[in-house]
């Protein structure tokens, strides 16, 4: 509204007339402004020789276009201005958003040109001052003319229909509802080139941009034409601000709605969508088609995995069964070499006695010739010593005589080897180191050594390792001095070249295990309580103990000792294994080192005749 009123006379050319008008708004002034240059262009068109009628041509232009209801514009109350359709007062209705800024004003123009109360007075028409609808004619242009106020107009457009179509008009026609529904919203689109919604032939790609550009929909509505009050009518500066902030709050909430609106439209489109529906399945159909796959190849690979354990478990089976086969091949012929090897000692020890050793009655040569014999078992074996009993029984006493001098001789040159080999070292190390070995075989390590090596005889595996370890374990001087294989070997071949003879260690084994005996009486008290069950053990042992000729007097027949050691373990694999336990005798013989069934049931029925004789001794004495 201007403050103050403006009286403006204008000077007309013929054929207008001069008249005086009174102006009371702005945009009137600015409509008078562009009909003077409009009169100008048209002056200089009839200068230029245009006739009267072609120049009128831009105002008369589709005047169908902007057609106003006279009765719809008497109708109107200047109050209530802001609830009316401004592009109806304008003539504009059907246009409305479409309507060009020329539209605006060539309508403006035609609606003054016969709507002004000055017309309308001289065509006799009373006209009312304060409440005349021209007011609201004005008030339309102002709000559409204004491209920032126009925008907000257009936002809340009473034509502009914001429902939602149904799910039944949607199953019948999708493309044809559901894109007269997307074509409508697209005029908000902050963005331009709107996707469209396409046909039942169209690509994946384009559904996805179509769905991805609504789903991310960006839209310019606002509703500050909607807002109560007016900031501008607050007193002070607190109370527009506090109005601004209402007025953001309720557009907030309108915005929030208006996106609502569309997501649901977007969603109402997608759900019903025969290509996506088409495209999950689709997509179901491959990823079933892909487990489907992976399931077979999971499977291929499992029975290829079953197969290949199968083939390593046949492979392993045949690859034991082979090593047993080697290995009971190998056993079958070690017991038949050591078959071979006690049957030719046998032999030669039966002919050495038949012939009285040939000492030809001297005891000191029959010893002597006694120790070669054990000698010669020693170093033979088993072929060597068949083809010296075939020579023996032709040959005799020259033959016995020739073996044995080559026999002292082998081992001379041995030992005479093993003393140039240790005596060929120069270095300091080496001369302590003997030292230190001949200050560790004491009487008492020498005793074990002759226990070891009674305890373990020819023909043992690694023999003299073993006998090695043993000594480290039981000797009290090991912890300062380790004994080696060689140390045991050279120590037992320095005895055996001496005054001991193999039978006189025996002796001395024979008489160290009676002390020992004699030590662990009270060890035996357990054979003494446990009698009645050791009696019964013995009882099917006594048999075989007489097919096999009887018990010796604490050792085998071959006059090897028990140790306290293999007594302890005999008597607890007796308890281990009970009567009832089958190849109950083998599974003792397991238990004991170097000792076999024989032996084992030959110590059993021993000790059940010194606990019986005990007995007796007992009941005699009473």
């Amino acid at each position: 509204m201007a403050s103050t009123e403006t009286i403006t006379t204008v000077a007309l050319i013929s054929p207008y007339t001069r008249i005086r008008l009174v102006c009371t708004e702005s945009p009137f002034l600015k409509f008078y402004d562009d009909e003077a240059q409009f009169r100008e262009q048209r002056e200089t068109a009839a200068a230029a020789g245009l006739s009267h009628s072609n120049s009128d041509s831009d105002i008369s232009e589709n005047e169908d276009k902007f057609s106003v209801d006279v009765d719809f514009l008497r109708s109107l109350d200047p109050k209530e201005w802001k609830d009316q359709d401004h592009y109806a007062v304008l003539g504009l209705k059907n246009l409305r958003f479409n309507a060009t800024d020329d539209d605006l004003k060539r309508a403006y123009k035609k609606i003054v040109l016969n709507h002004h109360p000055d017309k309308r007075k001289a065509k006799g028409e009373d006209v009312r001052q304060d409440d005349d609808y021209f007011t609201c004619i004005t008030r339309a242009y102002e709000i559409l003319g204004t491209p920032q106020k126009r925008r907000s107009y257009d936002s809340v457009d009473p034509e502009f229909d914001d429902s939602l179509p149904m799910p039944s008009e949607i199953e019948k026609d999708f493309f044809g509802v559901m894109g007269k529904y997307f074509a409508l919203n697209a005029r908000w689109s902050e963005r331009k080139n709107v996707p469209s919604i396409g046909d039942a032939a169209s690509s994946r790609e384009h559904v996805d941009c179509f769905y991805n550009f609504w789903y991310n929909f960006e839209s310019w509505r606002e509703y500050s034409y909607l807002d109560e009050e007016d900031k501008e009518r607050g007193q002070d500066r607190e109370e527009r601000r506090w109005i601004e902030k209402q007025n953001k709050t309720i557009r907030a909430k309108r915005k929030k709605e208006e996106m609502s609106r569309i997501r649901t439209l977007v969603d109402l489109a997608y759900n019903h969508d025969p290509r996506i529906m088409r495209f999950k399945q689709e997509e179901k159909e491959r990823r079933m088609a892909a487990k489907r796959a992976k399931q077979d190849a999971i499977q291929a690979q499992k029975a290829e995995e079953e197969r290949l354990v199968r083939e390593a478990a046949a492979a392993r089976v045949k690859a034991e069964e082979e090593e047993q086969k080697r290995i009971e091949a190998i056993r079958l012929e070690r017991e038949q070499q050591k078959k071979a090897l006690k049957k030719e000692r046998k032999t030669l020890r039966e002919l050495a006695k038949s012939n009285n050793y040939y000492s030809g009655g001297d005891d000191r040569v029959r010893v002597k010739h006694m120790e070669g014999v054990e000698k010669i078992c020693e170093l033979m074996k088993a072929l060597e010593l068949q083809e010296f009993n075939r020579e023996l029984q032709k040959g005799g006493q020259d033959v016995f005589m020739r073996v044995l001098q080559e026999t002292e001789d082998k081992l001379e040159e041995e030992r005479q080897a093993m003393l140039t080999k240790n005596t060929s070292s120069t270095s300091l190390s080496t001369t302590l180191r003997m030292v230190d070995k001949n200050a560790m075989w004491n009487p008492e390590n020498m005793q074990i050594l002759i226990k070891a090596v009674n305890l373990f005889p020819a023909g043992t595996s690694q023999r003299w390792d073993v006998i090695a370890n043993f000594m480290n374990m039981h000797s009290p001087t090991a912890a300062n001095q380790k004994y080696t294989a060689r140390d045991v070997l050279n120590k037992a071949k320095d005895l055996q070249s001496g005054d001991f003879s193999k039978s006189v260690l025996k002796a001395q084994a024979n008489e160290n295990a009676f002390e020992s005996f004699e030590k662990t009486k009270k060890e035996l008290k357990q054979v003494d309580n446990a009698e009645i069950s050791v009696k019964d053990k013995a009882d099917k042992a006594e048999k075989a103990a007489e097919v096999n000729g009887g018990s010796g007097g604490g050792g085998d027949k071959e006059g090897r000792t028990w140790t306290k050691e293999e007594q302890a373990l005999l008597e607890q694999a007796i308890k281990t294994y009970p009567i009832s336990t089958p190849e109950r005798w083998d599974r003792i013989a397991e238990c004991i080192p170097n000792r076999t069934k024989k032996e084992c049931l030959r110590r059993v029925k021993e000790l059940v005749d010194r606990v019986n004789a005990k007995k007796e001794a007992q009941q005699t004495v009473k």
